[in-house]
């Protein structure tokens, strides 16, 4: 395999699982050498059973680029451990592809990309729903105006998580662990995607946030909010909000969706799904990040990278916000159900399915839509400007 790739994955649990099937098929086509993974832990049998003949196995990240020095290395390990292990990668020279949230603040943003930019390496994004085929022609409506004037990008989700969702690993539902920011939120981790995406469709996803309102919200006994709703506003651009729980009574397709002056659009982003206008709009299957990263560095004139860190900067303010934020209210035991038993268990907040895609449709908090246990527990902050570094 002269001249393509050497590809590292560093962890090798949880959805980790799905990047070593993603390097193993592209080893299997010759688009790149699956050298090597990186775990602190002794990888799973299955994990094993992905690597080529003659891979290598580390624990430490430093030791792995020294000795298989990898062209492109993807990071799946806990979030709080991103900013330290792409900084490894971008050090030694490697390109990377590191999982959602990429980092937990503003500071690391700068970090990373002048650090990518410095050394002129590639840093790609885990934000899968980047790479859908929805995106151009919805870009391309709200350009001609299909919309009218946007006014505001609303998204919405519910999810059900289990205890063993939270019991899976030391860090689910912690803002902190060791002394190091985890932000294990609803909004940062299991629905980062509909805040990146929302940030993107408005064509903010570049700018710091002039204002941020958080409503934020639990059911456990936990550090981290599992129901929350977020407000965004800029400088320039239309308005965001995005709502979200993992206390649903069923799962629920998360989507994003486009107000405008003069028509609507919605973007289910894990199916992929676009309606203008009430108008189902056929797209293509969605690009693979992974294999859109390694035909970018072939080709990075005709192949653009489409989920560069450089796009998450008003996300990584939003995840800095929630970090830094109150302490998540508890949500009353008479608005709570609990469903199943033992690890199954999980809790149902009344009518928060419903609640979610209110707050979207009317690019409303919570307390202002009337949820009851809601009440005054909005904290807001006016977020200060920090120049990219050069």
């Amino acid at each position: 395999m002269a001249g393509t790739a050497r590809l590292a994955v560093v962890g090798t649990s949880g959805y980790a699982a799905t990047y070593l099937r993603r390097a193993r098929d592209l080893h299997d086509e010759g688009l790149i050498e699956f050298t090597a993974l990186c775990d602190i832990r002794e990888p799973s049998p299955a994990a094993l059973g992905l690597l080529p003949d003659g891979a290598t196995v580390h624990r430490d990240i430093d030791a792995l680029m020294r000795s298989e020095s990898p062209d492109v290395v993807v990071v799946v390990s806990p979030p709080h451990t991103h900013r330290a292990m792409a900084e490894s990668v971008l050090l030694a020279g490697g390109d990377l592809l590191i999982e959602t949230p990429p980092v937990l603040d503003l500071d690391g943003y700068l970090e990373l990309t002048g650090l990518a930019a410095r050394s002129g390496r590639i840093c790609q994004t885990g934000f899968q729903s980047f790479g859908s085929a929805a995106l151009p022609p919805l870009a391309a409506a709200i350009a001609r105006g299909e919309l009218g004037e946007v006014t505001g990008v609303g998204a919405a989700g519910a999810w059900v998580r289990t205890d063993a969702y939270y019991a899976r690993n030391p860090w689910a539902g912690r803002r902190w662990l060791d002394g190091e920011a985890v932000v294990d939120g609803a909004l940062t981790n299991p629905f980062s995607h509909a805040v990146a995406t929302a940030l993107l469709v408005a064509g903010v996803e570049e700018q710091d946030p002039s204002d941020i309102a958080l409503e934020l919200f639990g059911t456990r006994d936990l550090e981290a909010d599992d129901t929350a709703c977020l407000r965004l506003r800029f400088d320039q651009g239309p308005e965001i909000v995005v709502a979200a729980s993992l206390c649903a009574e069923q799962d629920h397709e998360p989507y994003v969706l486009v107000h405008g002056t003069g028509g609507r659009a919605k973007f289910w982003y894990k199916t992929h799904r676009l309606e203008i206008n009430d108008e189902r709009i056929p797209v293509a299957p969605p690009a693979d990040l992974l294999r859109n990263l390694i035909e970018h560095r072939r080709n990075p004139e005709e192949i653009p990278l489409l989920a560069p860190l450089t796009r998450t900067r008003a996300f990584a303010s939003v995840v800095q916000a929630v970090r830094d934020a109150p302490e998540p209210a508890p949500i009353p035991d008479g608005w709570i159900r609990s469903v199943g038993a033992g690890p199954a268990r999980h809790p149902v907040v009344r009518g928060i399915a419903e609640e979610v895609a209110v707050a979207a449709e009317r690019l409303a908090l919570f307390s202002e839509i009337g949820v009851p246990w809601a009440g005054p527990n909005r904290w807001w902050r006016g977020v200060h400007r920090v120049p990219v570094s050069s």
